[in-house]
């Protein structure tokens, strides 16, 4: 945590954005509120093993599965726009810990790919929430990490539907060095999953340039 923020927690502590009780972002009893989502595809929401894309959803995408925590609402949503929004990164760390929950058959030998925000947000907050996420998920599990995604365009994805965000996002992600990935399997971090077309963007670059299977594990899904 920068120096700046540790001092700011001091003087001005967080408070839980449920019940408001100081001391941290989301308190032990709140957080037992935020229900864990059953294991369906990320694209259809049918009911499949460990987060699978199903059968009829495969042939479209390079996503072989997609672990979500959380339905994107009350607490959830909250909790991202105070990472996003309010630079609380402290966030990162209280969604990080919720995520690594469903990583129960995540191999250690895979490697985490952060989906890199446009770089004008990034200039905005002073930081990628998704960078965020996986330093703390690096941390919690002992999982290597590698920046190996690069971002180009600046377009804005909120309210554009999924046709407009693969449109978009065709050419957004490129490899700088696609030795990184070569024959490796890649979990990509990201906070939302909406219409699954930035992740399908990124794994498709991935599984281009070599990576042998690419899942992903968001905080929440909208």
């Amino acid at each position: 945590m920068p120096v700046l923020e540790t001092i700011l927690t001091v003087i001005a502590p967080h408070t839980c954005v449920s019940c408001g009780v100081e001391g941290s972002l989301l308190c032990g009893r709140c957080s037992v509120e935020i229900t864990p989502v059953p294991s369906r595809c990320y694209h259809c929401r049918k009911l499949t093993e460990s987060f699978r894309t199903c059968q009829s959803c495969r042939g479209s995408s390079k996503l072989r599965r997609v672990y979500v925590r959380a339905q994107y609402g009350d607490i959830p949503k909250e909790l991202v726009h105070k990472l996003k929004f309010e630079r609380a990164r402290a966030a990162a760390t209280t969604l990080a810990d919720l995520m690594r929950e469903r990583m129960v058959d995540v191999s250690a030998d895979t490697l985490f790919v952060h989906v890199p925000t446009a770089t004008s947000r990034r200039r905005q907050r002073g930081y990628d929430q998704a960078e965020l996420l996986t330093k703390e998920l690096t941390r919690l599990t002992g999982i290597k990490r590698v920046s190996a995604l690069g971002r180009l365009g600046q377009q804005r994805q909120v309210g554009h539907s999924r046709k407009q965000r693969l449109e978009q996002l065709s050419d957004a992600f490129y490899l700088p060095n696609p030795k990184k990935v070569i024959g490796r399997d890649i979990l990509l971090v990201d906070d939302v999953l909406t219409t699954g077309a930035t992740l399908e963007a990124a794994a498709y670059v991935l599984r281009r340039a070599g990576a042998r299977h690419v899942d992903a594990i968001v905080f929440a899904q909208a």
